[in-house]
């Protein structure tokens, strides 16, 4: 039987293909194999889901086996070295032509780059801020307006007394919400339960909160199918109460959580820098 050769693929399993390889091999390697296979790379499908990495510069990765060196390294030759986050992240998503639903966006993204990413993405489901963005949490609940069809979301803590009445209000398909590593006090909680009513997944693994916190929570979230506070500071392990009134949940997982013996004497900036 005569082999079939891989630029003779048909383009469709081809796009569908390479719009899972990743970021990297996706814009550095695929468009290099054959003339098909740069024509199937430049497809909008193929640009669907936008992982970016964590960095998009060298100058910006302080640790020497870190993952995304390579990928910084590469950019810098195969563009400019003086490529900027704001300028990769337009001309990536720009190859979508609208049709990103999945965006985790770079670390130090710039309001430039958030503005772009609000425009030009609106079929945005899931959406990841990042680390080190704060100059964008800022301003986010701004651009929440332009994401109606948005599920889920990855964040730090700061506004999120301010993000989340804004996804109530905009986003009627939002039920996952990932805010892990955060200080979670009584007004984020207050935010959680009033301005998400459809909540099912709520991951906030290694957060700091106290019990009565949690309680709030768990007695206004309703609709919770997964809930994760695993290794989380704040109170010593989970209680008869607590199981009670998570007994409605079908996935808690709650195992490592501990209470710091010098919880009370810190002040919210401290506990989040621990």
């Amino acid at each position: 039987m005569e082999e079939r050769k891989w630029e003779e693929l048909n383009k469709d399993i081809l796009v569908n293909v390479l719009g899972r390889v990743g970021m990297e091999s996706l814009l550095l390697d695929v468009p290099y194999v054959c003339k098909s296979w740069y024509k199937a790379s430049r497809e909008p499908q193929c640009w669907e889901n936008l992982i970016f990495p964590t960095y998009i510069k060298s100058d910006d990765i302080m640790e020497e086996d870190c993952p995304d060196r390579a990928f910084a390294e590469r950019l810098a030759v195969n563009y400019q070295e003086n490529l900027s986050v704001t300028a990769f992240l337009k001309f990536i998503v720009n190859r979508s032509c609208g049709r990103t639903t999945i965006i985790k966006l770079p670390n130090y993204c710039t309001e430039e780059a958030l503005d772009y990413v609000a425009n030009e993405c609106p079929r945005l489901k899931v959406l990841h801020v990042g680390a080190f963005n704060m100059s964008i949490e800022d301003i986010i609940q701004k651009f929440i307006i332009k994401w109606k069809s948005l599920e889920m979301m990855r964040m730090g803590k700061l506004h999120m007394e301010e993000v989340l009445p804004q996804i109530g209000l905009h986003c009627n398909n939002f039920i996952w919400l990932s805010a892990p590593y955060t200080y979670i006090r009584k007004d984020e909680a207050s935010a959680i339960v009033t301005s998400l009513p459809k909540l099912k997944y709520l991951d906030l693994h290694n957060a700091s909160f106290e019990k009565e916190t949690l309680v709030m929570i768990l007695k206004g979230c309703k609709k919770l199918v997964h809930l994760d506070i695993r290794n989380c500071w704040g109170f010593h392990g989970v209680d008869a109460e607590i199981l009670e009134l998570a007994s409605h949940i079908p996935t808690f997982m709650y195992e490592g959580s501990i209470i710091l013996p010098f919880y009370d004497k810190v002040n919210e900036r401290t506990m989040f820098m621990v």
